[in-house]
């Protein structure tokens, strides 16, 4: 009798939790977690043609070194600030996106400063690696927007009753999204 008594209660505990939403909200976590993956993998791509572009840059004569080292210091602190794909907060996707927010910023004054030398403008090798790093940035923004996708569609998931109740009981937590930088809201100005 208590054989059949605990096999009713796990049967139902199985059919219980299906139904509630633990299932599916396994499965929108690991589609976060795969989809940070592929957020780190583009932006590693761009940390990966860092190095060969400033050395193409080095060759130039009197080139700036001020900006390469800025551009060295970027690198280097975007590739040190790791986050763990299960542990997405807010925070921790913001100080990511704060390292490479530098890195950017680095890498933008330093194509704006390529203008006056024209023979680095001519350069093959240059022109081959600003055409991959600017497929690279389309690419990061696909990835991240995707990545906000599915970081939407799970946060929605463990918000929603009764799946929040399965949520706080399994320790499913919100994750964080990637914002727009300070100021984007503003247009830019342009004078001629």
């Amino acid at each position: 009798m208590r054989k059949i008594a605990y096999m009713l209660v796990a049967a139902f505990a199985v059919i219980s939790l299906s139904s509630c939403g633990y299932n599916s909200m396994v499965t929108l976590d690991e589609q976060v977690q795969s989809q940070w993956a592929q957020v780190q993998n583009v932006y590693q791509r761009r940390a990966d043609l860092v190095p060969n572009l400033v050395n193409t840059v080095k060759g130039a004569a009197n080139f700036e070194q001020e900006t390469l080292t800025k551009v060295i210091e970027a690198r280097a602190k975007a590739t040190a600030v790791t986050v763990d794909a299960s542990k997405l907060s807010p925070e921790s996707i913001q100080k990511f996106q704060a390292a490479q927010g530098e890195l950017s910023q680095s890498l933008s004054r330093l194509l704006v400063s390529v203008e006056r030398y024209p023979e680095l403008k001519a350069n093959q090798n240059f022109l081959e690696l600003q055409a991959q790093l600017e497929g690279t940035e389309n690419r990061i923004t696909v990835e991240r927007q995707k990545f906000n996708e599915v970081t939407q569609e799970y946060n929605a998931k463990i918000r929603t009753f009764p799946n929040n109740l399965t949520a706080n009981m399994f320790g499913f937590e919100k994750k964080g999204y990637f914002q727009a930088d300070a100021g984007a809201e503003k247009a830019p100005k342009v004078q001629f």
